[in-house]
């Protein structure tokens, strides 16, 4: 597969081959979610806690006899039917993430640069860097490009004036390649490659 290469200002930088081993296969959705899943679950804090009866700073004496009263029989008033009692089978505490194998989890994200590739919604630049790290002269770049909702993706480290430049630009990720993911490539409409992190994906799925 053979993609024309621009620069930030919209100028062409000639072309660049892209393997079809990576960027060409045919996406399947059902992996896609599978790994959108893993994430997503992977994100989950898990903290969410009630208190269980036993946790409740109440007396545990006998409410009252357990006869004669007329009364319904009871015995401690942290039982989740009374006020102030413990929550029955209350969340607790626990890990959310599931198991996904890690050829699964490469496959995925080759199916998510190959899906990006088929739909026109990938872009390669030569180069992520921004001279004099202006938010606004940056978005204007971007506008010029097209990109009103993208992620960008550079090499093993990201130009300091680039990434300070597209902090303030809504709807735009920047990431270092060691941070590329499938659900971010999913939920952002455009696919931004620098030259360096195409041959670092590359190199990844040799």
């Amino acid at each position: 597969m053979e993609l024309a290469v621009t620069t930030l200002a919209g100028k062409s930088a000639g072309k660049i081959t892209l393997k079809d081993d990576v960027f060409g296969l045919e996406p399947r959705a059902d992996i896609l979610q599978r790994m959108v899943q893993y994430q997503l679950a992977k994100k989950r804090a898990g903290t969410h806690k009630t208190k269980g009866r036993s946790e409740i700073a109440k007396t545990g004496a006998k409410m009252y006899r357990q006869k004669g009263t007329g009364r319904a029989r009871h015995s401690s008033a942290r039982a989740p039917q009374f006020r102030g009692g413990g929550k029955a089978h209350g969340p607790v505490v626990r890990d959310h993430a599931i198991d996904l194998p890690k050829k699964v989890r490469a496959l995925a994200l080759r199916h998510a640069l190959s899906a990006k590739a088929k739909d026109g919604g990938l872009i390669i630049v030569d180069e992520l860097a921004a001279k004099d790290a202006k938010t606004k002269s940056l978005a204007k770049m971007f506008e010029g490009l097209g990109l009103a909702n993208a992620l960008v993706i550079g090499g093993a480290e990201l130009d300091d004036g680039f990434r300070k430049a597209a902090a303030n630009i809504a709807n735009v990720d920047v990431l270092p390649i060691a941070g590329i993911n499938v659900y971010d490539i999913l939920r952002r409409h455009t696919l931004v490659l620098s030259k360096d992190a195409v041959a670092a994906l590359e190199e990844r799925f040799q």
